[in-house]
């Protein structure tokens, strides 16, 4: 059965644990949905792992359409999010729900993700009033990384924990459905989920959440620019496929790829023919 942000809702209810990772395109989307795993981020951070940039903010809404759109294809039973791209609903109410739309629509998202807590609420209600599914961010919040100075751990002091607090309440209220924590002391995520009714998605954040997100490249071992602490890299996919490359450049270069088997047959008296006619004009 298809997964919806209902049964996001039902497994906090029954206190089971929601699994989420990251994908970008049709073929790692399938995989994705063979595995069990219950959701798929369309996450912005493909600015970082399948684009090349240092950070998410150069993402643009082509960039977001184009991957959720060659996700969902690939999607099966598991609930697509797509981000919101940097810019793309901060600048006004209007503009957030007609890029929200823009992801449903063209990019076939079955809901959308931004970044923020109560500056973003009015955006927030007014998305999720057209009937489009949110998902909130707190903690770190990539977008904003400029604002923070870096990438740093966030609420570890009692003034920023509490408006931690104040914005997962608040973009609750604003019709949320969930709520990625984003390098969060385990703790304090834990004490945010038991204080809110909708459930909350940790990266960075300990086991206290009520599920994980990873970045698929990040736990496969494909991108090794930079590793965050958070990560366990659960295969090393990425020497895999460079020694299957490597493999394949010297079978290449030393003549033994391809094979005879590797091939396609065509008629012997039709090359004779042709070699015939060929030689005869030389």
């Amino acid at each position: 059965m298809k997964n919806t942000v209902s049964a996001f809702m039902s497994a906090k209810q029954s206190k089971k644990k929601i699994s989420m990772v990251t994908a970008y395109d049709y073929s790692m989307a399938k995989l994705v949905s063979e595995s069990g795993i219950d959701s798929i981020l369309v996450g912005d951070s493909l600015g970082n792992v399948i684009l090349g940039y240092d950070d998410t903010i150069s993402v643009t809404m082509e960039d977001m359409i184009h991957h959720s759109k060659a996700v969902s294809r690939g999607a099966g039973n598991c609930l697509v999010i797509a981000d919101m791209p940097f810019m793309s609903y901060q600048t006004s109410v209007y503009d957030a729900m007609v890029n929200a739309g823009r992801l449903m629509k063209e990019g076939r998202a079955g809901a959308v993700k931004l970044e923020g807590g109560k500056s973003v609420c009015p955006q927030i209600k007014a998305i999720t009033d057209a009937g489009i599914p949110v998902m909130a961010h707190l903690g770190l919040t990539p977008q904003s990384v400029n604002a923070f100075g870096g990438y740093k751990v966030q609420g570890k002091t009692e003034e920023s924990a509490k408006r931690l607090i104040d914005d997962a309440f608040a973009v609750q209220d604003a019709g949320a459905f969930g709520v990625v924590l984003e390098c969060v002391p385990s703790e304090l995520a834990e004490f945010i989920t038991e204080l809110i009714e909708i459930p909350t998605i940790g990266i960075g954040a300990g086991s206290g959440c009520d599920g994980q997100v990873l970045v698929n490249q990040d736990m496969l071992g494909m991108f090794n620019d930079y590793v965050p602490k958070f990560v366990k890299q659960f295969a090393n996919v990425g020497e895999i496929i460079k020694n299957s490359f490597k493999v394949y450049d010297t079978e290449v270069k030393n003549g033994t790829y391809p094979e005879e088997k590797h091939g396609y047959g065509i008629d012997k008296s039709i090359m004779k023919n042709l070699r015939e006619t060929y030689a005869r004009k030389d």
